[in-house]
């Protein structure tokens, strides 16, 4: 049979180490648990030593021998003659995380093969209610859960987090803008945000009809074609639509593009001079470095594996998630409770913006508690679900257009109170607010948009004017 990786050599000299000199302790307490010693006795002298120490006593032979008399445990320790040559085989205190990093190592390697195995054994077990691609998102799953256990990170000195924070200044302070991101291609959104920062989870939410998906399409569109011009602010965007085809997306940018309704674009009631438009737009959005994917119903850990592959092949800078509360968590937590599923979901995307160092734009619900108020303006607690949204995320943004709500309470014409309406829609016709509910590094307010209904476009305002975006 196969024996699993393990150094009983590094096992000893950590245990004998610490019972040396307790402070040595320290220097492998914050990622070195009982459970990665490949030996149980070995995991639990390494527990007591834990708790004794975070009493305040000492841990050396003669109190681990108490310890263990005390609460029967660990019968086979020879009366204490174990504990005793542990100590006598150590070679050098001042190598103990060393050898804490070679235990935690082998602690990974023996995950590696009860993984491997594990798939191994399922794939073999022909299942009709378990389909191949559901064990591949499992394992991944696992994989990913064994990756972010390291906890070998540590401190860095004040220096080189301040010299970091230095050349991102100078980048700001170099460039003609104000972005320091990935542009939104709204100029007030840009000036309150800096452009969608790394490595920020931002989170984008509305009632349905809002114009979610056409604002975060625009997002995407705008930094991607920033990108293919070398002008500042541009990047690689990958878009996970799990509500939209790729079909209907791509309709919606070829609409906003060509000023085509992109209901006429669908159906084919198209002139010739339309064609000609759509040909055009054709040759200059053929290389934009825009990724879609609508696959339904992934899970975070298919996103996790997608992105980090489409990062390594092509390079990537923004991910857009439509919409959040339609990725499903891992294998282990799918179909239990949903608020907990969609706290793991925010957690995993924070720590997938960290890891692969770019910004994350997730859409979100919003609940109908909108609906029963007088002003619709979404407040933080309508968030759907889980609160976790509003606390893994970084920036929270509401889309709110007025005009949706005030188009449906018309007064009968020819009264007083419908020329009321008619002036009140004057004002808000094809306006749309970006509420800055929440954000992490600058201030919260609101940036008013044009919204044009027809091509599902939005774009900036100057002085009340809608602006040409170029």
């Amino acid at each position: 049979m196969r024996v699993l990786p393990y150094n009983m050599e590094a096992e000893h000299s950590i245990l004998g180490a610490i019972m040396l000199s307790n402070e040595c302790f320290e220097s492998v307490a914050e990622f070195l648990l009982p459970l990665h010693f490949a030996t149980p006795i070995n995991g639990k002298i390494y527990e007591a030593i834990s708790k004794l120490i975070s009493q305040g006593l000492m841990a050396d032979p003669i109190t681990l021998k108490a310890y263990f008399e005390k609460n029967d445990e660990l019968l086979n320790i020879d009366n204490g003659n174990y504990l005793i040559q542990l100590v006598n085989s150590v070679i050098s205190i001042a190598s103990i995380k060393d050898y804490g990093n070679l235990v935690y190592e082998m602690y990974l390697r023996r995950q590696l093969v009860l993984i491997g195995e594990n798939m191994s054994y399922n794939a073999s077990t022909f299942e009709l209610d378990i389909e191949a691609a559901d064990q591949i998102e499992s394992a991944e799953a696992r994989l990913y859960e064994l990756s972010i256990s390291d906890k070998r990170g540590g401190f860095i000195p004040f220096s080189a987090a301040l010299d970091d924070t230095l050349a991102v200044v100078k980048r700001a302070y170099e460039s003609d803008s104000s972005i320091t991101g990935i542009t939104t291609g709204f100029l007030d959104l840009d000036k309150w945000l800096g452009g969608l920062n790394k490595p920020d989870l931002i989170i984008l939410a509305g009632r349905p009809s809002m114009g979610k998906t056409a604002l975060a399409t625009n997002m995407a569109f705008s930094a991607a074609i920033a990108y293919a011009k070398n002008a500042e602010g541009g990047g690689k965007v990958a878009f996970f639509s799990l509500e939209m085809s790729s079909e209907q997306l791509v309709t919606r940018i070829l609409a906003q593009e060509c000023m085509i309704p992109s209901e006429r674009i669908r159906r084919g009631e198209i002139k010739e001079e339309d064609f000609s438009k759509i040909v055009k737009a054709n040759k200059r959005l053929i290389e934009l470095p825009l990724f879609i994917d609508d696959t339904p119903a992934l899970t975070i850990s298919a996103v996790r594996t997608r992105a980090r592959k489409l990062k390594r092949q092509y390079g990537l800078n923004l991910i857009v998630i439509d919409y959040l509360q339609l990725l499903q968590g891992s294998g282990e937590k799918r179909n239990e409770n949903r608020v907990q599923e969609i706290s793991e979901v925010t957690r995993l995307l924070k720590a997938l913006a960290k890891e692969l160092d770019i910004p994350v734009l997730a859409l979100s619900q919003l609940s109908r508690a909108v609906e029963t108020r007088d002003d619709k303006r979404p407040q933080l607690a309508d968030l759907r679900e889980s609160g976790s949204i509003e606390q893994d995320a970084d920036v929270v943004m509401f889309i709110y257009r007025e005009e949706y709500y005030e188009a449906r309470r018309e007064p009968p014409p020819g009264t007083d109170k419908h020329a009321e309406w008619l002036d009140k829609m004057s004002k808000i016709y094809n306006l749309a607010e970006v509420i800055l509910a929440k954000q992490r590094h600058g201030p919260i307010g609101t940036v008013r948009l044009f919204f044009d209904g027809r091509y599902t476009k939005f774009d900036n305002l100057l002085d009340g004017r809608k602006s040409s975006c170029e």
